[in-house]
């Protein structure tokens, strides 16, 4: 098969060519090397940088109508190949943000802009068949006849070799050996939400029955009513039946005991009737019992009173004075609950769905979560074991506990896999199970530039799971990281997990900006409704800016003037106890040059409300 190819330079040195002042090398060092490699056609355009330009000359060199998004779908194993191959040649590698993905049966890759990297990235693509594999797979071909190409040139037993896309440290190697700078790119807050929303895919349809356990799933159908409710004449208060015509005096007192309800109402009686009861033939309306008195009661053979024999009526009311109509709260076949939407735990939801007499639904399933904690200095508070060593007593296990409340506390089934050693073999034992027995993995600790920390070489390493994304700009939570494992288990073939940061107040702060929203996705919440509500607050105290967006744990409450936020004190991302009352996280932007160094006093800002606004 042969294949086609468009470069476009962009950037900074997009701009100088366009000026005059530079010349363009990279593009047509980019064009010989595709056609050597017997690329049948290879065109070039030089865009602005800017996002109309690339978009104008993506449309020229593509012939597509529209290309809304750019990439319509990632390629996070072709970016940690061009990463990865980058890195051995400087570590500076770590900071360029190359970009792969597919428009349309079109693969589009971003390259550095200078020539020695340029030679880097593309001998990574081409020598190793990646490239011809991957366009291969994209035209429709199933990618077998690829397995015994070199380069773009066809011989009989020249096997390819696998390209190594792992980025993690390999933990075979001694300490010394292993990465000092992290290999993954520094991506932003709402990049890293973005990634989240687009990879994870809701889970399957379940049929539930309509109990308290409907709480926090999503509807997967329209519910309508079957039937008229009411379905006859009831009445919305107690009292008794009465016909309007009736005026004001003595009445002989019928009840369902001894009337039935298809016969007509007798001249000179009323009928006895309780809210929501239904209303005799021949009757039209209910007086209250407030404007009655009694006037009369039978008695037993003791002489005891046991029922009303006869009330005195107070008021004439009007016809239908009371009364629900049939089908007045909703008629037969009305939408009543629409697919979409979360039945909650506020109650009326499920009181809804019983109210139509639906005694089952269909749901997205709620997620399964399997939980746990790295690190030898760990302990199990309900059952420690004591450290050896040199006395250190280590330190409890504050992540665990938390979440799972915070999980449970949510209505989500909590999988226990406690603490695990920093050991491989014990990290791959327990991402198995969890892969076993949960629909996503929720992990703390083991994410940083530590020897022991073992979780994304695992991942890669021994699942051959992607990193989506390793380091975020975010404090507290920069280590934070979201990855993808294949699995037959799952619906779509792979689940996920959050490795998140192992100092406590960190681990708790990201669980609520990234995992919510994933949990969120998982169960198909509609997209304006993953992300947890935010408000604005006007602060109380002053508060310190940052180079990254901070998550400042603030207790917001209301006044009279709108919601005021207060600073729960030291931010460090191990102090816990700034989290404890804590309801909401306010956003700070990052510290800009030339800008202030902290948002004031009185002074306005947005958060993000993780519990309740207590009065």
């Amino acid at each position: 098969m042969s294949f086609s190819a468009g470069v476009i330079t962009a950037g900074k040195v997009s701009d100088s060519v366009h000026a005059g002042v530079n010349e363009d090398k990279s593009g047509p060092l980019i064009q010989d090397i595709l056609r050597t490699r017997g690329f049948e056609r290879v065109v070039s355009a030089v865009a602005s940088d800017d996002e109309e330009s690339i978009r104008a000359s993506l449309k020229q060199i593509l012939s597509l109508k529209a290309i809304s998004p750019l990439l319509e779908r990632q390629a996070p194993g072709l970016v940690h190949l061009l990463l990865s191959s980058s890195l051995k040649h400087t570590p500076l590698a770590a900071l360029s943000r190359p970009l792969a993905g597919t428009i349309g049966k079109t693969l589009v890759v971003t390259l550095p802009g200078s020539t020695k990297a340029v030679r880097e990235n593309l001998d990574a693509l081409l020598s190793n068949g990646v490239l011809d594999h991957a366009l291969d797979l994209i035209k429709g071909g199933s990618g077998k006849d690829r397995s015994t190409t070199c380069g773009h040139h066809h011989r009989p037993g020249c096997v390819a070799p696998k390209p190594r896309t792992a980025l993690s440290h390999d933990p075979s190697v001694p300490a010394s050996g292993r990465l000092r700078v992290s290999p993954y790119p520094m991506i932003n807050l709402k990049d890293a939400l973005d990634i989240i929303m687009t990879e994870i895919q809701p889970l399957e349809v379940v049929t539930l029955p309509v109990t308290a356990g409907l709480a926090g799933h999503v509807l997967a159908e329209d519910v309508h009513a079957p039937q008229d409710i009411p379905s006859s004449k009831t009445t919305n208060v107690d009292g008794y039946a009465v016909r309007s015509s009736d005026t004001p005096g003595v009445y002989n007192v019928l009840t369902s005991r001894t009337h039935k309800l298809s016969e007509e109402l007798p001249e000179g009686f009323i009928f006895r009737i309780n809210t929501g009861g239904p209303l005799p033939a021949g009757s039209d309306s209910v007086i209250m019992v407030e404007d009655t008195e009694l006037e009369s009661t039978l008695k037993d053979a003791d002489g005891e009173d046991t029922e009303e024999e006869q009330v005195k009526t107070l008021a004439q009311v009007s016809p239908g004075e009371n009364v629900r109509e049939p089908g007045s709260d909703v008629r037969k076949g009305d939408l009543v609950m629409q697919m979409g939407e979360v039945i909650t735990s506020a109650g009326g939801e499920v009181g809804t769905l019983a109210f139509v007499g639906r005694k089952e639904v269909k749901v997205i399933r709620k997620p399964v979560v399997a939980l746990l904690s790295t690190g030898n200095e760990l302990l199990d508070l309900q059952s420690p074991k004591p450290m050896p060593g040199d006395g250190w007593g280590g330190i409890w296990d504050t992540n665990r506990p938390s979440l799972q409340a915070a999980l449970e506390g949510m209505r989500y089934k909590v999988i226990d896999l406690g603490i695990v050693a920093d050991d491989v073999d014990a990290h791959v034992r327990a991402v198995s199970k969890g892969l076993e027995t949960a629909d996503i993995l929720l992990t703390t600790g083991g994410t940083s530039m530590g020897a022991s920390d073992l979780l994304k070489p695992v991942i890669e390493r021994r699942f051959n799971g992607t990193i989506h994304f390793g380091r975020v700009a975010i404090k507290p939570g920069k280590p934070t990281t979201f990855a993808s494992i294949p699995t037959k288990a799952a619906p779509h073939g792979r689940k996920y997990l959050f490795a998140l940061p192992g100092n406590p107040a960190a681990a708790i702060v990201t669980f609520h900006i990234f995992v919510v929203p994933a949990l969120r996705k998982l169960g198909a919440w509609l997209p304006n409704k993953c992300q947890l509500p935010r408000v604005q607050v006007q602060l109380e105290n002053a508060m310190p800016l940052d180079p990254r967006v901070e998550l400042h744990r603030v207790i917001v409450r209301p006044t009279p003037e709108g919601l005021l936020a207060t600073t729960t004190g030291g931010q460090r991302s191990s102090r816990v106890t700034s989290l404890c009352g804590a309801n909401g996280l306010v956003q700070l932007p990052p510290l800009a040059v030339g800008g202030p160094s902290k948002l004031e006093a009185g002074e306005f800002a947005q958060a993000i409300m993780i519990g309740e606004i207590q009065i």
